[in-house]
């Protein structure tokens, strides 16, 4: 498109040899005017006499007067913005001298006048008013006062218009980019007024731009990480870590495109024209007092905004927050995970057990906020009282009995029998089964509640020496032969060993391999510990007591004969050799 080079303005001036001479005459006026020459396309001024419905008469100075249709002066609003005596440009459309009409255009007048006026405009670098009045291929039509110019679509502003439609009816201020005469063509932008507004507002910002500064800014932007903000002809980012004191989950939650706020210089880089940004800096750091409002042993309430395997995150103001650890949820229930008791968004009321400011830490208590069960129980249930309950869980090292609501007791498998040789607790009871024992110790520290069954009854070990003293004859049932020895069941859960030593030994080997589990023997106490729970017993020391027996029986009856024969029968008894 080739730039106009003139305007082309058919505007003549009128002159008259001795105009003066009819000066008195009154048909010099109308002589004068008989003598003008009328062309079409002259450019003239005129004065608006009679507005009828359909047109307008003007006076143009010429023997007759003209008219313009009516609709040439209403404008895009319906308005008509002429009166009667005002003075106006005209354009001579046609002349008929014969007739006398003259056919005016008071359209073509005011295009000759703006496109001087865009010519003007572009050389000076100046804006023209204009309104947006259609959507077209690429962009939007502009009316420029009588001309119509192209808005592009990428000139209509600083960001990417989406909905053209909504721009419709808009009256700006536009940059004339180029024009063509000949063609008709005008090109407009409002970006490019924007965009040096832009840079002027950049220079001043500049110029005043240090740390520490307050601004205020309107959100051009978000993202995951933070918040652009346009300063005014630069922008800066609110990094989410400097939006607030408290947890921000997205820029989005809080803010919106277009809003206005104030932030804070963080830092500037002046030749990369960076700028870090900072709400939360407008307000003081929270921790710095809050070892005053959060003191230990407090009670405070707070909304639960995050839940991890170990605990729960407790916001108890803006950059405040507490952690619930998942052990001081409960006293008594085995918590799995925090959700087992609290979820996201519940207000609970906890205890402060420990705050470290520097550290930004503050350690909170749920279960703190009940008595401690434990202290009930102790009190409820103490040390030799016989209790009873259902078991709800067993396992290999011994069976769970529910006490109290979320408080458990433990019979170890040591302490289910005093005798019994126990493999494994559910070879004798059963989940829900309801059972008797005994408190043998509560530890409130660990909370731990320690229960015993065989203490229900005596121990039998107690009255063991008694019952199988030493040098006694007992009789009993093997249950188990290993190479040390034989285990002798002298009653039930009652053994004694008998130690390969202590049994005779007629075939070369182990002795006891001569004996078979179940075979029912005699043997001899020689040795009880009831504190050991070990009983020990002896073949060889029974027989020699026997032997021992017999003699002397033998040595009754037959007083006369064992003394002349005593030499012989000791050697017999005791199988040993005389020689000599």
């Amino acid at each position: 498109m080739n730039e106009i080079i003139s305007n082309e303005s058919t505007t003549q001036e009128i002159t008259h040899e001795d105009s003066n001479e009819f000066s008195d005459d009154p048909f010099a006026e109308l002589y004068e005017k008989s003598l003008k020459s009328i062309r079409q396309g002259e450019l003239l001024k005129g004065e608006v006499v009679k507005i009828g419905k359909d047109c307008v008469i003007v006076d143009i100075g010429y023997k007759s007067e003209g008219y313009i249709p009516l609709d040439e002066f209403i404008n895009s609003d319906g308005d008509l913005p002429i009166k009667v005596g005002e003075s106006i440009e005209v354009v001579v459309e046609k002349a008929d001298e014969e007739d006398g009409d003259i056919l005016l255009s008071y359209d073509k007048a005011l295009k000759i006048k703006m496109w001087e006026k865009i010519k003007r405009m572009h050389q000076e670098n100046e804006y023209i008013k204009g309104k947006i009045v259609a959507r077209v291929k690429g962009g939007m039509t502009v009316d420029l006062g009588g001309l119509k110019a192209f808005l592009p679509g990428s000139h209509i502003d600083l960001k990417p218009v989406r909905n053209f439609d909504s721009w419709v009816g808009a009256k700006h201020s536009f940059k004339i980019l180029k024009y063509n005469l000949k063609n008709g063509n005008i090109v407009v932008s409002r970006r490019a007024i924007l965009e040096e507004e832009r840079e002027r507002k950049k220079k001043r910002l500049l110029d005043t731009l240090k740390e520490g500064l307050v601004l205020k800014g309107v959100v051009k932007n978000i993202t995951d990480y933070g918040l652009f903000i346009d300063l005014g002809g630069l922008d800066g980012l609110v990094h989410i870590t400097d939006m607030s004191w408290g947890r921000v989950k997205h820029p989005s939650e809080n803010y919106r495109v277009g809003d206005k706020i104030k932030v804070k210089v963080l830092h500037f880089d002046r030749k990369k024209e960076r700028v870090s940004l900072g709400i939360k800096q407008l307000t003081p750091n929270p921790w710095n007092s809050a070892a005053e409002r959060y003191s230990i042993g407090k009670r405070v309430k707070g909304k639960v905004v995050s839940i991890a395997d170990y605990g729960a995150f407790v916001e108890l103001e803006e950059g405040i927050e507490g952690l619930i650890h998942i052990s001081e949820l409960s006293w008594s229930k085995k918590i799995k995970h925090p959700s087992q008791v609290v979820k996201i968004g519940d207000i609970v009321e906890t205890v402060v057990l420990n705050i470290e400011p520097e550290k930004k830490r503050i350690s909170l208590g749920l279960k703190q906020v009940q008595p401690n069960p434990w202290d009930i129980v102790s009190e409820k249930y103490p040390v030799g009282t016989v209790i009873e309950g259902r078991i709800k869980n067993i396992t290999d090292f011994g069976l769970f009995i529910g006490i109290d609501e979320g408080i458990d007791g433990l019979v170890h498998v040591s302490d289910i029998s005093w005798t019994k040789r126990i493999n494994h607790p559910a070879d004798l009871y059963r989940k829900g089964q309801d059972v008797q024992a005994v408190v043998l110790n509560i530890d409130k520290e660990n909370e731990r509640f320690s229960l015993g069954i065989k203490q229900l009854l005596p121990d039998p070990w107690e009255s063991v020496p008694e019952r199988y003293p030493v040098g006694s004859r007992v009789t009993g049932t093997i249950t188990n032969i290993t190479d040390f020895g034989i285990f002798l069941e002298l009653e039930e859960g009652i053994e004694g060993l008998i130690h390969i030593s202590e049994i005779p030994k007629q075939t070369p080997g182990n002795p006891a391999t001569q004996y078979n589990v179940g075979d029912v023997i005699d043997a001899k106490v020689i040795n009880v510990s009831k504190e050991k729970k070990k009983i020990g017993l002896s073949i060889k020391k029974l027989h020699e007591q026997e032997e021992k027996s017999e003699i002397r029986s033998y040595m009754r009856k037959n007083k006369n004969e064992v003394t002349s024969n005593l030499g012989e029968i000791l050697k017999k008894s005791f199988k040993f050799e005389c020689k000599g």
